[in-house]
């Protein structure tokens, strides 16, 4: 059984919260999938919208499937979400993914 097909066992059993769907995300992303990342990654945001490593992670999925004006969005949000915690490390990374999208 792989990584993912463990968790998503679990999520089948009912076990349903942002760390378990930000990780089934980001194991998607690891595996080249970011079509399959983003329902994870947005479900994770809908159990915690402060979850910054979540902002950041979609912020990439959204970027790799080509949805670069949301990608915006997500980084955008994630930067205020991540300040807002004092997360300086996640805002400072967003914020060079985002100035990255401007430039392109």
């Amino acid at each position: 059984m792989s990584d993912i097909e463990g968790f998503e066992a679990l999520l089948d059993k009912g076990q349903d919260n942002a760390l378990l769907r930000y990780t089934l995300g980001a194991l998607h992303l690891q595996k080249g999938a970011p079509q399959l990342a983003l329902p994870h990654l947005r479900a994770a945001l809908d159990h915690d919208p402060d979850y910054s490593a979540a902002w950041r992670a979609l912020g990439k999925a959204l970027t790799e499937t080509g949805e670069i004006q949301e990608a915006i969005n997500a980084y955008s949000r994630g930067i205020e979400v991540a300040e807002a915690r004092g997360d300086k490390q996640a805002a400072k990374e967003m914020r060079v993914f985002l100035k990255r999208l401007h430039k392109s």
